[in-house]
């Protein structure tokens, strides 16, 4: 699924995350699989006319860490 290419991809075939309705009553586990279930492909998707694709990097360094180190290249 992550081996997707954006620029080859069908935009038909891939669902619009505007449609993902998240059940927030359900167990984390849960709401993983039913986003799982809805979505199809994690890690391409539609938003719209735009095709998106996510990935992750193998590392210790959290999101927060980077968006901090992000800002603070910016002052």
């Amino acid at each position: 699924m992550k081996n997707v290419d954006i620029r080859t991809v069908d935009p038909e075939t891939l669902r619009d995350i505007r449609d993902v309705h998240i059940n927030t009553e359900l167990p984390k586990q849960e709401r993983i699989l039913d986003y799982i279930r809805q979505i199809g492909n994690p890690y391409c998707y539609c938003h719209g006319k735009y095709v998106v694709k996510i990935s992750f990097t193998d590392t210790d360094v959290t999101l927060d860490e980077r968006l901090l180190d992000y800002i603070r290249s910016k002052i």
